[in-house]
């Protein structure tokens, strides 16, 4: 989109585009921790209780990254916007 306006974006959609990469980065880490401590955890025979950090610490890393989602959806289609010829 900057290629056909011929100037860079607002700074905000950087900034928002960024942080949705970082979520994503966020919930690959926790789905892989809780993957990880889950196989540990069946070797071991530890009682399932514990597991329940790791579910609740995925599902606020997907709540935070469906917020990002939307606000990038938002501001991608601001930019579009922008980049339309009026």
């Amino acid at each position: 989109m900057e290629r056909l306006r011929s100037s860079p974006l607002h700074a905000n959609i950087s900034t928002a585009l960024d942080k949705h990469l970082e979520v994503i980065h966020v919930v690959q880490s926790r789905r892989k921790d809780e993957i990880v401590n889950a196989s540990n955890r069946q070797r071991q025979g530890a009682p399932r209780c514990q597991d329940d950090r790791d579910v609740f610490a995925l599902a606020l890393a997907i709540r935070e990254m469906s917020a990002a989602t939307r606000k990038a959806r938002t501001t991608l289609w601001c930019a579009l916007q922008m980049t339309l010829p009026k």
